[in-house]
């Protein structure tokens, strides 16, 4: 069985997969309650499929980008369950879960989370050969669209903020069983090794770099 977990912003994301199927998920938004009721609901999501941890044969998490406090209780939460069953874990950014999450329909997708400013976490993911044309990155609005604007065929952002775009905006709802079926043989990260893919600093970091 494989347990995913995305808190990467207000959102849980989470979901049991068994038997080449997706057999129960969450998809909430917790909003500021995320920290608070993120472990509860997973543990009843368990005993609702009279589950426990120790049936858990792969972890995948989201690793980031987005919310600092959001991606620290994901993972978390991932690396204790980890370490509790002695599995390791799988990691996947928010910015390619997203865009694999986006229907077929579209030849690229631009997956944006808002990072205020006028700068988001974003990339540009080519839907036909399954890669990144755009790492994802920290950057502008104008950068984004500028990168976008050459590109052939048929476009579409993916985002649950609010974005002004020419191109289709699609909201983000996980596919699951696609996300975890493309990266559940990839290999595996020691628990230990586990680490937040934040892409940018903190405000704290920023605020004593300027003074």
């Amino acid at each position: 069985m494989i347990f995913y977990i995305d808190t990467s912003t207000s959102f849980l994301y989470a979901a049991l997969y068994k038997d080449e199927k997706v057999i129960d998920k969450i998809t909430l938004n917790l909003g500021k309650e995320l920290s608070s009721k993120a472990l509860a609901l997973i543990n009843e999501m368990f005993k609702k499929n009279n589950l426990e941890f120790n049936n858990i044969d792969k972890i995948i998490a989201v690793n980031g980008p987005g919310s600092f406090t959001g991606v620290r209780v994901g993972l978390t939460i991932a690396k204790t369950i980890a370490w509790s069953i002695n599995k390791p874990i799988i990691t996947i950014s928010s910015i390619e879960a997203m865009a694999l999450s986006c229907n077929d329909d579209f030849d690229y997708v631009i997956p944006i989370i808002d990072a205020r400013r006028n700068y988001y976490y974003s990339g540009i993911f080519d839907m036909v050969n399954n890669m990144f044309v755009l790492k994802e990155q920290y950057i502008s609005y104008d950068l984004i669209m500028a990168s976008a604007k050459s590109l052939p065929g048929k476009i579409a952002v993916v985002t649950n903020d609010s974005f002004d775009s020419n191109y289709d905006i699609e909201k983000y709802e996980p596919n699951y069983e696609r996300i975890i079926n493309f990266v559940k043989d990839r290999e595996p990260i020691d628990v230990h090794l586990v680490d937040a893919n934040y892409l940018k600093k903190t405000e704290a970091e920023e605020n004593r770099n300027d003074n």
